[in-house]
């Protein structure tokens, strides 16, 4: 009796087994990301420069970080920090100098370089003890206060004047928490308001559903010192990041929705307008009606112009576009680069073959149109595992284009070409 009890319960342990291995087979994508690469990150600076080749050998741009990764001819990239605990939203202080975030430490770390050399000396705690800080300002633009975006408040700090320290932590005001997307990010508000505001950015609470806090899936805005919060764009599930455009506009990356399969919802890049609704949850992309959520009927289509807008550029779906960055005019890079958009992609979970692990370069043209986009630095998704997720991407006063890796742990520095 007892023999076939435990054959029973043996049946059913393996029946169980096997249904989550097919349910969880078309999502095998996010086990790379999971998985520990079979290199050692902490060790990766080798002690002689490698070069990237592309097809057939061609010499491409000088690779200095250890990893199979691949830039345009000129270019070269090599490790500015390391050992920092999954590192974010990165910034440049008043005075030139790195800082960035690190939600999973609780900080704001400064990296500086003091002797210029591109690679920073040591991890300076500037703040530390907050609640999952995302993403920081300096405020005013150049100033010494700085804005956090923690995951429940946007706080304010003083920094001394050497940057290496912040006191005072104020909470300005109460943010909503918990849920599916706990990250907040801020940015100011286009130039020439009556009053300068802050823009922050608020992900949903679920994969897609309807929102009892109508704060969730949005983008508000607030008065410098936190007050008067207002709903600035509505409609957008989770975007990570903003970035001020040369001509002033908000732009930002929005991930899509899950489990619609491996090529939909596309993720998205948009321009941010105040009072526009981007469509989440019911719409997605060029006004697509996401209808396996949404089974309501309806006397007009619910997702067209003028009352829901369309995504500005769509991406591949579960690339997991981050952090954006607009290569500026006096960085020194190439004609051809200038005013373009680089982004990077995080890396796909909801997807049966891992895509994304990318910077990806959108060449732009009138009217912030795309001409054509193409991969900027690949190579973090190799046959070694997934090596990196880049995430945010800023300008240095040096024209070196910084990139965090919340997966490695690193900073990396891309130059461009001699001129």
């Amino acid at each position: 009796m007892n023999t076939r009890r435990y054959g029973i319960i043996a049946g059913l342990v393996l029946a169980i087994i096997l249904g989550l291995l097919i349910i969880a087979w078309p999502y095998r994508g996010f086990i790379p990301i999971l998985s520990q690469p079979s290199i050692d990150l902490s060790k990766v600076i080798p002690e002689q420069p490698v070069t990237s080749t592309g097809d057939g050998g061609t010499p491409l741009g000088k690779n200095e970080t250890g990893m199979p990764l691949v830039l345009p001819r000129g270019f070269s990239i090599n490790l500015f920090a390391k050992n920092l605990e999954s590192p974010r939203s990165i910034r440049i202080a008043p005075n030139g100098s790195v800082m960035v975030a690190e939600p999973n430490a609780g900080r704001i770390s400064l990296l500086p370089d003091a002797d210029g050399d591109g690679v920073s000396e040591e991890r300076v705690t500037v703040a530390s003890n907050l609640n999952r800080p995302h993403d920081f300002l300096f405020y005013p633009r150049d100033g010494y206060d700085l804005l956090v975006a923690e995951t429940d408040a946007l706080s304010r700090m003083r920094l001394n004047e050497d940057l290496t320290r912040a006191d005072s932590h104020r909470v300005m005001t109460v943010l909503p928490t918990g849920g599916r997307h706990t990250t907040k990010s801020i940015e100011f508000a286009r130039a020439g308001k009556e009053e300068e505001r802050i823009l922050i950015s608020i992900g949903s609470s679920c994969d897609v559903c309807r929102e009892e806090d109508a704060r969730r899936g949005s983008i508000q805005s607030v008065l410098t010192d936190g007050t008067d919060m207002q709903p600035y764009a509505t409609g957008l599930r989770n975007s990570v990041f903003l970035e001020v455009a040369p001509d002033g506009e908000i732009w930002a990356t929005e991930m899509g929705r899950d489990f619609l399969g491996d090529d939909l919802p596309p993720d998205e890049i948009n321009i941010i307008e105040e009072g526009k609704n981007y469509g989440w949850p019911i719409c997605y992309g060029k006004n697509v009606h996401d209808t396996v959520f949404d089974k309501n009927t309806y006397i007009r289509n619910p997702c067209m112009e003028p009352f829901e807008t369309p995504s500005h550029i769509d991406l591949p779906a579960h690339s997991a576009p981050l952090g954006l960055a607009f290569v500026p005019k006096d960085a020194g890079w190439p004609e051809e680069y200038v005013g373009n958009l680089l982004v990077a992609y995080h890396g796909s979970w909801n997807r049966s073959e891992p895509t994304g692990y990318v910077i990806r370069r959108f060449v732009l043209g009138e009217n912030g149109n795309v001409v054509r986009d193409e991969d900027f630095v690949s190579g973090w998704l190799s046959d070694q595992g997934v090596l990196g997720r880049p995430a945010d991407l800023t300008f240095g006063s040096d024209g070196a284009l910084y990139v965090t890796d919340d997966k490695a742990g690193l900073v990396y520095r891309i130059m461009p070409p001699a001129p």
